[in-house]
C-alpha cells in the first residue's frame, strides 16, 4: 500500500508564505504525475495543481496561479507546493496525490491525510 504523507501546513498571515511537501512510501513515485488538492470547510475538493513525472511539465487552478509552485525530486520521493502571496480564501486541508499515469489527468491512484493550512487576515 502506497503511502503519501504531507507536512507543512499551518497558521500563517495574510501575504505570506509556506512550503508544503509530500512524501511517497513507494518506488513508484518517479513514474506517476502528482497533484495537490484542497478542501475547504463546507466545500468539495479542488483541484489546485499538478506535474508530470519529470517535472517538465505544470498546471494551476486559475486562482494560484503565479501565486503557487510545484515541484518534486524523484531522488527523494517528494513532491513540494510553494505558496506564496497567501490569501485567506487558500485556508484549507492541502491533499497530495499520486496519478495514475506519468503524465497528468485527473485520474489519482493515491491519497494523503492531508495538512492543514490556514490564513489570517
Amino acid at each position: 500500500q502506497v503511502q503519501l504523507v504531507e507536512s507543512g501546513g499551518g497558521l500563517v498571515q495574510a501575504g505570506g508564505s509556506l512550503r508544503l511537501s509530500c512524501v511517497a512510501s513507494d518506488r513508484t513515485f518517479s513514474s506517476r504525475a502528482m497533484g495537490w488538492f484542497r478542501q475547504a470547510p463546507g466545500k468539495e475538493r479542488e483541484f489546485v495543481a499538478a506535474i508530470n513525472w519529470r517535472g517538465s511539465t505544470t498546471t494551476y487552478k486559475d486562482s494560484v496561479k503565479g501565486r503557487f509552485i510545484i515541484s518534486r525530486d524523484n531522488a527523494k520521493n517528494t513532491v513540494y507546493l510553494q505558496m506564496n502571496s497567501l490569501k485567506p480564501e487558500d485556508t484549507a486541508v492541502y491533499y497530495c496525490a499520486g496519478g495514475s499515469t506519468v503524465y497528468i489527468s485527473n485520474k489519482y491512484d493515491y491519497w494523503g491525510q492531508g495538512t492543514q493550512v490556514t490564513v489570517s487576515s
